[in-house]
C-alpha cells in the first residue's frame, strides 16, 4: 500500500470520527460559564430564594393545546442564587427559565443538562412550565411538575406544579 492511500484512510476515519461526534451532540458545547457555589444556612452572605406560587391552575385544555404558565422567583440574598438540575415529571411537560428576556432552553423528564442560572442579589426571573398533552394523551384533572435545585440553603429543592383539566 502507499503513504498517500494510508494517510487517506486516516484523514477520511478522522473525518468520520468528528462528523459522529457532531451529529451526537448537535454540535453543541458546554457554554455555561458559570460554576456552582453551595452556601450554608449558617452563612452570613446568602442567596435567598422567594416566590410567592408553587402552584397554578391551566383550566381546561384541549388535548390537542398546550399551555405555558410562568413562576416569579427572587433573589431576596446577598449573593447570586444558581437554578440548576430542572427536569420535570413527565415527557409532556417542560421548563424553562427567563432572565431579563432571555429564554433558556426546554428542560423535560430526561434532561441531562449542565446548565446552571444565576439570579443576580435583588433581582427576579421566571420559571416557565409547559404542559403538552397531546405527547402523553391523557384526559380529565391532570398535574405535572417542574423540579429545580438551588444553591439556597434554605431552598435546595423547588417543585413548580400545575394542574389542569383536558378534554
Amino acid at each position: 500500500m502507499s503513504k498517500s492511500f494510508i494517510l487517506g484512510i486516516i484523514i477520511f476515519s478522522l473525518i468520520v470520527i468528528g462528523g459522529s461526534y457532531f451529529l451526537v451532540t448537535g454540535g453543541k458545547q458546554n457554554t455555561s460559564a458559570v460554576t456552582s457555589v453551595s452556601y450554608k444556612t449558617t452563612d452570613k452572605e446568602k442567596p435567598k430564594l422567594e416566590t410567592k406560587e408553587l402552584f397554578k391552575d391551566m383550566g381546561e385544555l384541549k388535548v390537542s393545546e398546550q399551555k405555558s404558565e410562568d413562576f416569579v422567583v427572587k433573589n431576596v440574598g446577598s449573593r447570586p442564587l444558581q437554578l440548576s438540575q430542572i427536569s420535570s415529571s413527565c415527557g409532556c411537560t417542560v421548563g424553562q427559565v427567563i432572565i431579563d428576556g432571555k429564554v433558556s432552553e426546554e428542560f423535560g423528564m430526561h434532561t441531562q443538562s449542565d446548565y446552571i442560572a444565576e439570579i443576580a442579589a435583588k433581582k427576579g426571573a421566571k420559571i416557565r412550565v409547559t404542559y403538552r398533552p397531546y405527547v402523553m394523551p391523557v384526559y380529565g384533572a391532570v398535574e405535572r411538575e417542574v423540579y429545580v435545585t438551588t444553591n439556597d440553603p434554605e431552598n435546595p429543592k423547588l417543585v413548580f406544579k400545575v394542574k389542569a383539566y383536558v378534554k
